[in-house]
């Protein structure tokens, strides 16, 4: 049995009257399951008193077969019939059109507690709708695969808001998705009527693996609890010419190019010294995506040590030592990414132009760390009115 059980779980056993008398919408994606792995869309339709009438879809789609950055457009549910309306495309937000008719909006999506997921700036949009058209919010809880104790990464210029960061968090934030849309709500002036039903049986040193649930992947190149635990630094390679493993069975672990030496670039990251982690050599040739079908030389990240692996750090040291060993060949990628056309992909990835510009200048990694203490340390405080467990 797992020791978790989840927000929809909860409700479902203890808090249906919160939909009862009441017309639902749903924002959900294919890892929004229980521990029966049965979808939160079946099991919604069937409350007692609640008339489930519409989904909405959040990158990737409501069954996850969008790649990355493909447009998601308006459908119809092939199992309940109901219409889906896309929350990834050409509006990020519910329009009034969507919303009409309802009484509460569910949210139901798996995150894995990294800044740039975009399912948490989604919900965050669709709360701020649902404060314009007077319509509750319901977040069913979910954990954080990473964890809720450690926080890792800069907090971002807020001069640099986008769709991989809309409010300043770090890059690890440490909030499971329902403490994040409490912490929306109260201190960016969102002020929707939001319930989180939470967990029963989380703890924030839990991992994925501690909580029994099964892993369902919540995006396609998330395929298991491993990708999770890399991508908050693993996802910093997307603002390159890096391959990050799209196109291959170890997105994210993964990371190369055909104009690195594997076994160079491996003995480099391994002499940083960064703890809970090894870069083996490696070699891929991506199917998709970055260097489709050429042979890129590079390292797996293998995480031996998951309680003291930090995973920003590690994306960084991917970026240093490649630009470092390759400087006429190396390149941060152009926009437009994530809908936004000015700034760099790094940039808003970062939250910020200092630490390219570190990079650039080959500002040590240990002194970029430093750099951010303080603000990781004001961060901690800042949330602490928010957590639920």
């Amino acid at each position: 049995m797992p020791s978790v059980e989840s927000g929809l779980e909860a409700l479902l056993r203890r808090r249906a009257a919160l939909l009862r008398g009441r017309r639902v919408g749903l924002l959900a994606h294919q890892a929004s399951v229980d521990a029966r792995l049965e979808h939160a869309v079946t099991l919604l339709r069937d409350v007692r008193g609640a008339t489930l009438v519409r989904l909405f879809a959040p990158e990737h789609g409501v069954w996850g077969a969008a790649q990355d950055h493909a447009p998601v457009g308006r459908a119809r549910d092939p199992v309940t019939g109901l219409p889906v309306w896309s929350l990834y495309g050409a509006r990020r937000a519910p329009t009034p059109v969507m919303l009409r008719g309802l009484d509460a909006l569910v949210v139901d999506l798996q995150d894995v507690g990294a800044r740039y997921y975009t399912f948490a700036w989604t919900m965050v949009l669709a709360m701020r709708a649902c404060a314009r058209a007077g319509v509750a919010v319901v977040v069913l809880d979910r954990p954080n695969p990473l964890g809720g104790a450690r926080v890792e990464g800069n907090v971002p210029d807020p001069a640099f808001a986008s769709f991989v960061g809309l409010h300043p968090l770090p890059a690890r934030h440490g909030l499971t998705l329902g403490e994040l849309a409490r912490w929306a709500n109260a201190r960016h002036g969102i002020g929707c009527d939001l319930t989180v039903v939470p967990m029963r049986g989380w703890r924030r040193a839990m991992l994925w693996e501690d909580t029994g649930l099964p892993w369902v992947a919540p995006s396609p190149n998330m395929p298991t609890p491993d990708t999770a635990r890399v991508y908050p630094g693993g996802c910093l390679v997307e603002g390159t010419n890096l391959s990050e493993g799209r196109g291959t069975t170890r997105p994210f672990e993964w990371v190369g190019a055909p104009y690195l030496d594997c076994h160079r670039y491996a003995r480099a990251l391994n002499g940083l010294g960064l703890p809970g982690v090894v870069f083996r050599p490696a070699r891929f040739r991506p199917t998709f995506h970055k260097w489709a079908g050429r042979l890129c030389d590079g390292v797996q990240v293998h995480v031996t040590d998951r309680a003291s692996f930090t995973p920003f750090a590690a994306g960084l040291a991917l970026l240093a030592v490649a630009r470092r060993q390759a400087p006429g060949r190396f390149a941060w990628r152009r926009p437009p990414y994530e809908f936004e056309r000015k700034r760099l992909p790094i940039d808003i990835l970062c939250g910020s132009d200092a630490i390219r510009r570190a990079l650039e200048r080959g500002v040590a990694l240990r002194a970029l760390a430093r750099s951010w203490r303080g603000d990781l340390a004001r961060w901690r405080r800042a949330r602490a009115p928010f957590l639920l467990y």
